[in-house]
C-alpha cells in the first residue's frame, strides 16, 4: 500500500530515504534526531550535515544515510509550536512537501517519516497527524511512491484524538465478537486518563445513533428497534382465533432505501447479474461512476500494480481489506459494499472490529481512506489498501 501507518523504530525501516526531524543548524539532537544520528554513525552524518551548514524551517536537505538501511537521510526542519498563530501549519505542510519533492528528485521510491514537530517542538499531535496525512496524500495523487508514517502507539493516538471516543462507543454498541481491546479498555489497562475522560464525556451526551450512525436518537418512550404502530379500525367481530383484547398487529416496516436513487438503481442492476465475478462487478461499478482506474486505486491506497492484477489476472482473489478499500474509494453505500464483498467471497460482519469501524465511516458518508486507516490503526486493526 502506498501509505502505511506504523509504530516502529524508524531507523530499522527499510526505505530509500529516512526523514530526520532536524534543527536549523543540522546538529545532532535528541529524540528521533538523536536516534537517526546514532544509527547512521554520528561522526559521519554530522560531517555531512556540517558541509551543508543550515536549513530553514519548512525546508529539507539530504545527506547519505551511511549505516542506515537507506540511501539518503532527508533532514526536514519543522516549526516550533507557538500557539498556532505564527504560521506553524503552513511551515509544517511545507516541511512534508519539501521532503517528498526532494526524495522524488533523488530517485527514491520509498520514504519513512516521523511525525515531525510533535516531540520537543510541541506541535499538537492530532493536528500534526492531520497535516502529515493531507500532504502525503496530495503528493501521492500525482506520484508513485511508498510512504511510511511512523507514529506513537495506538493508545496514545486514541488519547490525542477526541473523535476516537465516538468510534469507541459505536464499537461498544455494535461489535458482537470477542475483543481483547475492549476487555483491556473496560479494565482500564489500555486507556490513558485523558482518553477515558474523553470517552466518559462523550458517553454522557445523548446517543447520536441508534442502529445507524446517521439516525437521530429515538424518543425515550419508543423502542428504536420496533416500527411505529398505527391504530387500525376494529374488525366487525371478534376472531375465534384472536382474543378481542389483543392489540392490532404493527404495520410491516418499510423497505430500507439506498443512499441515493442512483445507488439504488445500480444495486438493482447488479443484483440482476448474480453470477457476475468480483472483477466484473467492480469494473461495472467504476464505469457507473465515470471514474478512471488511477482515481480508484489512489483513493483506495493501492498501488497501480495491485489494481492491475485485479483487472487483468483471471480468477484473482483479493484480500478482504482490499475489497473494503475499493468500496471506500468508490464511495459505496453499505448495501453496495455488502454486495461487492459477496462477489469476492466475504461478508460485512459485526464479529470483526475492522468491519464495524469501516461501517461507521460509510454510514456517516465519510470516505477518506487515510482517516479510516488512522482509526483502524488506533484500534489495533489491519489497514485498508
Amino acid at each position: 500500500m502506498p501509505l502505511r501507518i506504523v509504530q516502529e523504530d524508524i531507523t530499522r525501516i527499510p526505505a530509500d530515504a529516512i526523514v530526520n526531524a532536524a534543527n536549523q543548524r543540522l546538529l545532532q539532537g535528541g529524540g528521533v534526531c538523536g536516534a537517526i544520528f546514532a544509527a547512521a554513525g554520528p561522526a559521519e552524518l554530522q560531517a555531512a550535515c556540517d558541509k551543508i551548514g543550515h536549513c530553514d524551517t519548512g525546508s529539507a536537505v539530504a545527506t547519505p544515510a551511511f549505516r542506515l538501511p537507506a540511501k539518503h537521510v532527508i533532514h526536514a526542519v519543522g516549526p516550533i509550536w507557538r500557539g498556532g498563530d505564527h504560521g506553524e501549519r503552513e511551515a509544517l505542510k511545507s516541511c512534508y512537501r519539501s521532503s517528498l519533492e526532494l526524495a522524488h528528485e533523488l530517485g527514491d521510491t520509498s520514504v519513512a517519516f516521523p511525525l515531525i514537530s510533535s516531540g520537543i517542538y510541541g506541535y499538537p499531535r492530532d493536528e500534526a497527524i492531520d497535516v502529515a496525512l493531507s500532504q502525503i496524500d496530495a503528493f501521492l495523487q500525482h506520484h508513485d511512491m511508498d510512504v511510511t508514517l511512523v507514529i506513537f502507539d495506538p493508545a496514545s493516538l486514541r488519547a490525542a484524538n477526541g473523535r476516537f471516543a465516538h468510534i469507541a462507543r459505536y464499537l461498544h454498541g455494535h461489535y458482537a465478537g470477542p475483543s481483547a481491546y475492549r476487555e483491556q479498555r473496560d479494565e482500564g489497562r489500555l486507556w490513558s486518563s485523558r482518553e477515558s475522560e474523553a470517552y466518559e464525556d462523550y458517553a454522557s451526551t445523548p446517543e447520536p445513533f441508534a442502529g445507524s450512525a446517521r439516525m437521530p436518537q429515538a424518543p425515550a418512550a419508543a423502542s428504536p428497534s420496533l416500527p411505529a404502530v398505527r391504530p387500525q379500525a376494529p374488525a366487525a367481530g371478534p376472531s375465534p382465533s384472536m382474543p378481542a383484547s389483543m392489540p392490532p398487529s404493527p404495520e410491516p416496516p418499510k423497505a430500507r432505501t439506498s443512499r441515493t436513487d442512483r445507488q439504488h438503481g445500480l444495486l438493482k442492476r447488479l443484483i440482476q447479474h448474480l453470477d457476475a465475478s468480483f472483477a466484473t462487478t467492480l469494473l461495472r461499478m467504476i464505469d457507473e461512476r465515470g471514474l478512471k482506474d488511477s482515481q480508484v486505486y489512489k483513493r483506495a491506497n493501492m498501488s497501480r500494480q495491485h489494481f492491475s492484477k485485479i483487472r487483468t489476472k483471471r480468477g484473482y482473489q483479493p484480500k478482504k481489506q482490499t475489497v473494503l478499500a475499493l468500496a471506500v474509494a468508490l464511495e459505496l453505500s453499505l448495501d453496495e459494499t455488502r454486495l461487492l464483498l459477496e462477489r469476492a467471497g466475504y461478508a460485512l460482519t459485526h464479529a470483526d472490529e475492522r468491519d464495524v469501524i469501516v461501517e461507521y465511516f460509510i454510514d456517516l458518508g465519510e470516505y477518506d481512506i487515510n482517516q479510516i486507516n488512522l482509526a483502524l490503526y488506533a484500534f489495533d486493526q489491519p489497514l485498508l489498501g
